[in-house]
């Protein structure tokens, strides 16, 4: 069919030949073809539109009818509960006829009165029904409006939602309230689970302290709401009689568990374990931080170096036991040779290989858990019991389903190229050709014959220089440092992919089958 509109032209294959088509030339002398094809798009045009109004008219009886259907059910319905509650009122006996007084006659009328009492509730929960059915028709009417025609047929079929009220809702009655002769009690600490035998294992209880007050709030850490900053209001643990060598045999101190809770509607929530000189979250080992609605949930996993963060390990939520809206779920940080291996309820969801090394004498962690983001953005989620001590390694031999193991093949490390280029001002879109043209300038003499390679992001305040040689980075890093603030960038995924497809290529270039090996990776 040949569409109009005004103002636009468009190019149909009209009966085997290309032709231009305007709603001016149609109007002032259509040919038969286009005339025969113009009427029969009328047509169907109609068909249509009367196709979709008997397919609404007849969804909108469907739902008259099934309305009609409940609210005679619910007449019924009272009209029962209405002749039970007479029938008892008339079964009431009288006394007999010699014994009867004024006061029996004042009884029976108050038990009238009751009676059309009930009735008059009866008339008016009948008409507040009425009421509310006509508010929902109401509203439905105002959906359909708003929505136009189309939607009609989907609103018809849309199911009435009731909101339960307050009264409506089933208490939650506590088994120990519920058990016979058993009375309210506290709620007992959340705790950990019998099957981890800490109760065998060389550790302590680092929180609640020892000391704590014998009350429910002071038992569990909670950021502040009114927190701007990671370090306001934040929980600081110490981890003791860390021994790197005794950790990457297995032995020793290498384990942490907390017992924690995240509500449903947490958007976030992170700690952080440091090493000594960690000077206030600018110095970062191990990142654990699940993000409920980001990317349809994600685990992070990270480290922070100089105040920069590296390339996260991701994970999605999905993938992992439920962490947010749960009673509770126990979290366990393992300290091995390779990284930190991290298990939710016992299932072993990522690991962050070692990206600094770790002091080669015994020293002592810090457990951090910070009130907000590095924005301000506030956490939410509850720190009932946090453990630390030594426990056998828990991670299987297979671990070709963990996120983060193998991160010298799948991306991770630094790049030999690449620098990250930070602490610049944050530009907008119209400033980012401006800062490129700067830093290639800055760094021309480093990226060969064709100049460095510069990446800027969008409102950010860095970016990625690629220069020729990992020599070359070298010289930038050595005669540039005193004008920018720059790192060696972390290979990404993409990069370890570019690189394993470039050195395939060479190596059929050499074997004289390159023409194969690149279909392969297409």
């Amino acid at each position: 069919l040949v569409h109009l509109r005004d103002n636009h032209h468009k190019s149909n294959l009209l009966c085997g030949r290309e032709i231009m088509v305007t709603p001016a030339t149609l109007r002032a002398n259509p040919t038969k073809e286009e005339a025969e094809l113009l009427a029969l798009y009328e047509t169907v045009k109609g068909y249509e539109k009367e196709a979709e109004k008997l397919k609404r008219n007849a969804a909108m009886a469907k739902q008259r009818e099934a309305d009609e259907k409940f609210k005679r059910e619910q007449q019924a319905l009272k009209k029962t509960k209405k002749s039970a509650k007479k029938r008892k009122a008339n079964s009431t006996e009288f006394p007999s006829a010699g014994g009867a007084d004024l006061g029996d006659f004042d009884s029976d009328d108050d038990d009238d009165d009751s009676v059309l009492d009930e009735d008059q509730e009866d008339i008016a929960a009948t008409a507040d029904v009425d009421e509310h059915a006509m508010e929902e028709e109401r509203q439905k009417q105002q959906l359909e409006e708003a929505l136009g025609d189309k939607a009609q047929e989907n609103i018809a079929f849309m199911p009435s939602l009731k909101r339960k009220a307050v009264s409506e809702v089933d208490e939650e009655v506590s088994l120990i309230q519920s058990a016979p002769g058993g009375e309210a009690l506290p709620t007992p600490p959340r705790d950990f689970s019998e099957s981890y035998g800490l109760e065998d294992a060389a550790g302590s209880y680092l929180f609640p302290p020892p000391t704590f007050v014998e009350d429910e709030k002071s038992r569990i850490w909670t950021p502040p709401s009114t927190a701007n900053h990671p370090s306001e209001g934040d929980l600081e643990l110490e981890l003791t009689g860390f021994n790197s060598s005794l950790a990457r045999s297995g032995s020793g101190n290498n384990t942490l568990m907390i017992k924690f809770s995240a509500p449903s509607d947490s958007s976030r929530f992170s700690l952080n374990i440091a090493g000594p000189g960690h000077r206030d979250y600018f110095d970062v080992l191990f990142h654990f931080n699940p993000r409920q609605f980001q990317k349809g949930g994600q685990l992070i996993v990270n480290d922070k170096q100089e105040g920069i963060w590296g390339m996260g390990v991701t994970a999605p939520l999905s993938a992992l036991p439920i962490i947010f809206g749960q009673i509770s779920c126990t979290l366990i940080v393992q300290i091995n040779a390779d990284g930190f291996d991290v298990f939710v309820n016992g299932v072993h969801c990522s690991r962050l290989e070692h990206r600094t090394q770790l002091p080669p004498d015994p020293c002592s962690f810090f457990l951090q858990f910070p009130s907000t983001d590095d924005y301000g953005s506030p956490e939410n989620w509850s720190v009932f019991k946090v453990w630390w001590g030594h426990k056998p390694l828990m991670a299987g031999n297979d671990l070709s389903g963990v996120v983060g193991c193998n991160n010298n093949v799948t991306g991770g490390g630094l790049h030999p190229k690449k620098l990250f280029v930070s602490g610049l001002s944050k530009i907008t879109e119209e400033g980012v050709d401006l800062r490129r043209a700067e830093l290639e300038r800055a760094f021309r003499k480093y990226g060969g014959p064709q100049g460095a390679t510069v990446t800027v992001p969008v409102n950010s305040t860095y970016a990625f220089v690629e220069v020729e040689s990992e020599r070359q980075a070298d010289l930038a890093l050595a005669e540039l440092q005193s004008q920018y603030r720059m790192n060696r960038a972390r290979r990404s995924r993409y990069d370890a992919t570019q690189e394993e497809r470039e050195a395939a290529e060479v190596a059929a270039a050499k074997a004289g089958t390159k023409e194969e090996a690149s279909s392969e990776w297409d």
